[in-house]
């Protein structure tokens, strides 16, 4: 203890009266520092090297993916994709299949989506505020602040949900279309193909007469027929067809044409047994659309006309009594 204590005196006559604490400072920091120095010196294990190059080679890979993503050197929003389009490949591929069901192929369509949907939604903000700024300056009454936020809310969330209903809408429309054309289109392919053209001649022929009629099909026709001139294999294109449409006829319609190709049977009897059904199938969904007619109609007739009639009906008679009424207060 005597040591201490001369030790402490030492420390206290020649760095003042913190002389110890900076002296247990100065020996923890010498000590951190050599700690570090020997980690760093360590030898490198073996198992945490192949770890660091297999977590190289996912990061060159993703750093590949993330390039063939890319449009081209003038999207001004490349240097932001970390910020507008989703690290999960899972996540991506859902928004990218769904924004090609609407028909935007683009490679950069992701990345304009979410765009789309943040400015929309800083921009709805911006006018909610300016909004809640200016009625609270001309009313006199104090606005809740319930009606402050949603007033400011309220907009941003429409802008961000507006990107989302259009494109919702947009793929409804086409597959509407296609949907619609179809039938037509299997009845001109089996006119081709019984005429002795090959699959490829004749899937181009239909894009091009279905052009005028059925823009989005026909599109999807030709793309189908460019990617077999490329030398894409059939099934791989007719099964990304059926994905990019969306449409439950044209998936069928490429499980016939698989079946057809794997088994060498004919493709005229496939397609003409298959076009009937897509015939009838229309004429049936004509059918359902007429017998819900009625049932529509029946709830606006009764909106339109039983509150006028009771009016005819019990009005004079209300009036009378009132009449009465009136007359006998008197």
């Amino acid at each position: 203890m005597d040591i201490l204590f001369i030790i402490q005196d030492i420390l206290t006559g020649a760095l003042g009266p913190f002389g110890p604490l900076i002296a247990v400072g100065t020996i923890g920091a010498i000590l951190i520092l050599g700690a570090v120095l020997l980690i760093l010196r360590q030898p490198a294990d073996p198992m945490e090297k192949l770890a660091r190059r297999e977590s190289g080679r996912h990061a060159e890979e993703k750093t590949q993916k993330s390039r063939l993503r890319t449009r081209n050197d003038k999207d001004k929003l490349q240097k932001y994709s970390s910020l507008l389009e989703p690290q999960d490949e899972e996540t991506y591929s859902a928004i990218r299949l769904r924004l090609l069901q609407a028909g935007y192929r683009s490679k950069g369509a992701v990345r304009m989506f979410h765009f789309l949907q943040f400015a929309l939604f800083f921009g709805g903000l911006v006018l909610g505020a300016g909004y809640a700024i200016l009625n609270g300056a001309l009313s006199e009454e104090t606005t809740s602040t319930a009606k402050l936020v949603i007033s400011i809310v309220g907009p941003g969330g429409a802008g961000y949900m507006a990107p989302k209903i259009w494109v919702n809408k947009r793929l409804a429309a086409r597959q509407q279309e296609i949907i619609d054309g179809f039938p037509d289109s299997l009845d001109m392919m089996l006119i081709c193909v019984e005429a002795g053209q090959s699959l490829d001649q004749t899937i181009l022929r239909v894009a091009r007469e279905l052009r005028s009629a059925f823009p989005d099909l026909a599109e999807e026709y030709e793309i189908v027929a460019h990617e077999m001139k490329a030398g894409k294999d059939r099934t791989a294109v007719l099964r990304d067809m059926a994905e990019r449409t969306g449409v439950q006829d044209v998936s069928s319609f490429v499980t016939v044409l698989i079946q057809s190709q794997t088994f060498g049977t004919s493709i005229a009897d496939s397609l003409r047994v298959y076009s009937d059904e897509m015939r009838d199938k229309r004429v049936m969904r004509a059918e359902e659309k007429a017998n819900k007619i009625p049932t529509k109609m029946t709830l606006a007739t009764m909106m339109l006309t039983v509150p006028p009639l009771i009016i005819l009906l019990v009005g004079p008679s209300v009036y009378d009594i009132y009449t009465m009424m009136t007359t006998m207060s008197i």
